[in-house]
């Protein structure tokens, strides 16, 4: 995937619907071996206690991690599926800008596991997590023929 598939990806990314347009997060980089982004926090963030809520930690930790495992596999011709996210919340957040970078530990050709970071605007570790992703042909239907 060369320089410009992978701005059209972003691109495409960050304008089509779904969670990643609805929780405000900006993908900003997003290679085999780096994939970051960036968001600002919001009421829809929160948890009742007024932090940020984990499941948010979770789903950029995941959403980083299989944009880098998809960059990996897609000239491949594989898709990718997660199989586990492990996401530790390391200090609450109440407000501000949140940034957040992945990287691989392994790209293999089955399986591909990518770490995450999330840092406040201070450099301050918030969250980390850990993304076991499964990398299927993409003549395979994941989970066996429709019916």
């Amino acid at each position: 995937m060369n320089d410009e598939t992978r701005q059209q990806v972003i691109e495409m990314i960050n304008s089509s619907p779904g969670w990643v347009r609805e929780m405000g997060v900006r993908i900003l980089t997003a290679t085999p071996d780096e994939v970051t982004c960036e968001w600002l926090v919001e009421e829809k963030h929160l948890q009742s206690y007024g932090i940020v809520h984990g499941g948010v930690h979770c789903g950029v930790v995941e959403t980083l991690a299989s944009i880098g495992a998809a960059v990996v596999a897609w000239p491949r011709a594989q898709r990718v599926v997660g199989l586990e996210n492990s996401t530790s919340f390391l200090r609450a957040v109440r407000a501000g800008k949140l940034h957040g970078k992945a990287t691989p530990v392994t790209r293999g050709r089955t399986t591909q596991v990518w770490e995450a970071w999330i840092r406040d605007e201070e450099e301050r570790l918030v969250a980390q997590g850990r993304v076991r992703l499964l990398c299927v042909d993409n003549d395979r239907v994941p989970g066996g023929a429709p019916p």
